[in-house]
């Protein structure tokens, strides 16, 4: 189904909102065009609109990594152990020849608060088949990651409605 032959890195990061965002609006790109999509998604176990919505697309399957959101406190070794398995399973699934467009959601955080270590995340993306584009998301890019990746978006807050005390919203932040 794909018109292309090469499948490049991508990486978006930065403190601003949006990189799990655009991400997921890459998968609904991709399947509209028929492509199979492949989503894991570290650290975040909370329930999202945005999963319920991927749901309704054959083309696209979502596995979640984390039990919730340890930003808030340290992660314990059970964030540990499912992070690691997640990373494994997905790079089987990178590997499986199944689909056209893997995204590793929050795995650059996942390094930065050493759930597995950006060695690991680095020895993924140089086993990344030919053929299948790969997106990382997530805060605090290890530069390496940057380094090997063809494209890297950067998400810079420049003023955010949260300083004011605005909570997540559901349908826009959750």
């Amino acid at each position: 189904m794909r018109d292309w032959e090469r499948g490049y890195v991508q990486v978006y990061t930065g403190d601003g909102k949006g990189k799990t965002t655009a991400a997921f609006g890459l998968a609904l790109r991709a399947a509209g065009a028929g492509l199979r999509v492949f989503i894991a998604q570290f650290v975040k176990g909370m329930e999202y609109s945005e999963l319920r919505a991927l749901e309704r697309f054959e083309e696209i399957e979502v596995r979640r990594y984390g039990r919730d959101c340890f930003i808030q406190r340290e992660p314990e070794q059970a964030d540990i152990e499912a992070a690691r398995a997640g990373l494994a399973e997905a790079r089987e699934e990178l590997l499986s020849g199944r689909w056209d467009l893997v995204i590793l959601d929050e795995a650059n955080i996942a390094t930065y608060f050493e759930l597995f270590a950006a060695e690991e995340l680095l020895a993924v993306i140089e086993e990344k088949p030919e053929g299948v584009e790969l997106v990382i998301t997530g805060r605090r890019a290890d530069p390496r990651v940057i380094e090997v990746a063809d494209l890297v978006t950067e998400m810079r807050e420049v003023k955010h409605y949260y300083e004011r005390g605005v909570p997540a919203r559901k349908g826009i932040e959750s």
